[in-house]
């Protein structure tokens, strides 16, 4: 019998009939995680320290199976569902407290087929994974910037990466999903089969089910390329943000770049008087006759002194790994953004004195160049509707201390808020989520209410919880 004191999880798990596991387990292949298991407290947790929730069941699933009959317990006991894939999940939607969990961080296997120039990837799989089998042959999908990022939220929200401006979105490669939706059926959605699914997949997030692998188109990228990582001292941010804005007018699309207010870390890469001084960084990467790439960013650094420059032919897959570092398991995360359509002299105000401001020196304030490639779909293409912003502010909230949550979340709201206030704010991305507050309308725009529309049509008792801006939208 369920106490006051148990957890979320117990108590949920306490209305099940006594037999309902054993049954359940009977025709599982994977692992079933329990509350009273000795694996449970790890298998709850996620990347973000800051998520501390409670499930009723994990299921670690070991094929598409396991994945259905996963789905149709929960459904058929009332669990709202949760999904996890093979990497971060910054707003700790993967776990839900009472609930039940997908885990699919054991089906992370990753097909090419160089013939038809496609890449098969599992709902497990992370970006380092896909690019380890990619670039034996010299290609690549475009993916994101932080190699243990999982590749389901990524694409299913946008994927926005080095490769972006050349290649598009992460989900404007997809040729094919394969997703288990709430009735329990194995649909394969593109865009002649489920195409109405296939449109929602490709940003609606993972309202409509569990994707369980991902067919993406493949482009001939590196093994080598041009990463330009260069570090300036804050009190040259200005001139810096300026010289970036003018860059991103004439930026071939084989280059890509993004600013970033931080602070200098402590590392021995960097000069010791320098640490905990704030700073400006450019990131970006050149995929041309590496012969160009100098002469491509030297804008980037004219006028400006580095305090260290990383910048040099590297292979794709050190590119992609570079920072994944600064993105250790168990840290305190809180990230949000909203798109600008214009770099003012008062939006780079706001990104310096929030950087000075930060109460963690671990997080950034970062923007990012779009266009290109990205916004030449048409918005109602694809879920993904903010296709036309040719920028992103985006800020990263990440520090140590629990007790630190309270200033750095408001830190980072305000951030936004600020930029908000100013005329060239508008709309959300979904893989900077905060803790999903935001309503449809800000990240969908006019494509919210196709998206509730498909929401009630796939998943009307909403088994798939994370995307409460579509859930809300059913409820009108």
């Amino acid at each position: 019998m369920a106490t006051a004191t148990d957890t979320p999880g117990e108590r949920s798990l306490a209305r099940l009939p006594s037999d309902a596991v054993r049954s359940f387990k009977e025709e599982f292949s994977g692992e079933i995680v329990l509350p009273s298991d000795p694996p449970y407290d790890d298998a709850r947790r996620l990347w973000n320290g800051m998520i501390d929730k409670y499930p009723a069941i994990i299921v670690r699933c070991s094929g598409v199976a396991d994945v259905v009959a996963a789905v149709n317990f929960a459904r058929e006991h009332e669990f709202s569902v949760g999904v996890r894939g093979g990497g971060h999940n910054v707003s700790g939607t993967a776990v839900v407290d009472g609930g039940l969990v997908v885990d699919l961080s054991a089906m992370n296997g990753v097909r090419v087929d160089r013939e038809a120039g496609t890449v098969r990837v599992e709902g497990g799989a992370t970006l380092a994974d896909v690019d380890r089998e990619t670039q034996l042959f010299g290609l690549a999908t475009p993916l994101g910037a932080v190699s243990k990022t999982g590749v389901a939220g990524l694409t299913l929200n946008g994927g926005y990466g080095h490769l972006s401006r050349q290649y598009g979105l992460a989900l404007d490669n997809l040729v094919s999903v394969d997703i288990v939706t709430a009735d329990g059926r194995v649909r394969t959605a593109s865009a002649a089969r489920n195409e109405d699914l296939f449109w929602g997949v490709r940003g609606g997030g993972g309202a409509f089910g569990v994707v369980t692998s991902f067919e993406f188109s493949l482009h001939e990228v590196g093994p080598e390329v041009y990463a330009f990582f260069a570090w300036f001292r804050g009190d040259e941010a200005h001139r810096a943000v300026d010289r970036f804005r003018e860059w991103t007018e004439t930026a071939p699309r084989t280059a890509g770049a993004l600013a970033v207010a931080a602070h200098v870390p402590e590392l021995e890469e960097f000069p010791e008087s320098a640490w905990g001084e704030t700073a400006v960084a450019f990131l970006g990467s050149f995929r041309g006759d590496l012969m160009d790439a100098e002469s491509i960013f030297e804008p980037l650094r004219t006028g400006l002194t580095p305090i260290v420059d990383f910048s040099g032919p590297m292979a794709f897959t050190d590119l992609q790994s570079m920072l994944d570092e600064d993105y250790p398991d168990g840290l305190r995360y809180y990230w949000k953004s909203i798109y600008v359509t214009e770099v003012t002299d008062e939006l780079v105000d706001v990104m310096v004195r929030y950087n000075e401001s930060a109460p963690s020196e671990l997080s950034t304030v970062d923007l990012w160049h779009l266009d290109g490639a990205v916004g030449e779909i048409p918005q109602d293409a694809t879920a993904f509707w903010h296709r036309d912003k040719p920028y992103m502010f985006a800020v990263e909230a990440n520090w140590e201390d629990p007790a630190d949550d309270d200033a750095n979340v408001t830190w980072a709201r305000e951030a936004i808020a600020d930029v908000q206030a100013l005329s060239v704010g508008a709309g959300r991305y979904g893989n900077f989520p905060g803790m999903n507050e935001d309503p449809g309308a800000l990240l969908y725009g006019e494509n919210a209410a196709r998206l509730g529309d498909l929401k009630a049509t796939f998943d009307p008792e909403t088994l798939f919880v994370g995307n409460e801006a579509l859930s809300e939208r059913n409820d009108d």
